[in-house]
């Protein structure tokens, strides 16, 4: 684990917080939300009541400096569910600590705690700074993603 972080779940005064490094996210992937969204994305993400959705923050010296979210569903060829790790962001100045890798795990030990057995992200393929972590973590599975 990278120096001196907490990865804490995601709570509804964290909001300024999470949406600084949400916000950045999406400026990364070019792409914008309606605040509707954003609102409701927070929402669902900072509930216990949405226990399929969950959120965390990884805090290093009172700031936050990486988000991760993912989603638990049903699986067509698992009995368990699963985890979708959905979307991973450590803020740039903070890059190369090894917060991204602490996130993951994060995810998996959580995953694991819960009795879901796999955990899954997508990513952009020409995303190299992403795919040297993930490489080193987990296994390319070889799919392609398609969206209509």
């Amino acid at each position: 684990m990278p120096r001196s972080i907490d990865i804490l779940p995601l709570r509804p005064e964290d909001r300024g917080a999470w949406e600084g490094l949400w916000k950045a996210y999406l400026a990364f992937y070019e792409t914008t939300l309606a605040e509707a969204v954003i609102d409701l994305s927070f929402t669902r993400y900072s509930a216990p009541a949405h226990s399929d959705m969950m959120a965390w923050l990884a805090w290093q010296t009172g700031r936050a400096i990486g988000l991760v979210h993912v989603i638990s569903h049903a699986h067509g060829w698992k009995a368990e569910p699963v985890t979708y790790l959905q979307d991973l962001f450590v803020a740039p100045d903070a890059r190369g600590q090894g917060i991204g890798a602490a996130l993951i795990d994060h995810v998996c030990a959580d995953a694991a705690a819960a009795g879901r057995p796999s955990v899954y992200w997508l990513t952009q393929s020409h995303n190299v700074t992403a795919r040297r972590l993930y490489d080193r973590v987990a296994t390319d599975t070889g799919f392609v993603k398609y969206a209509k």
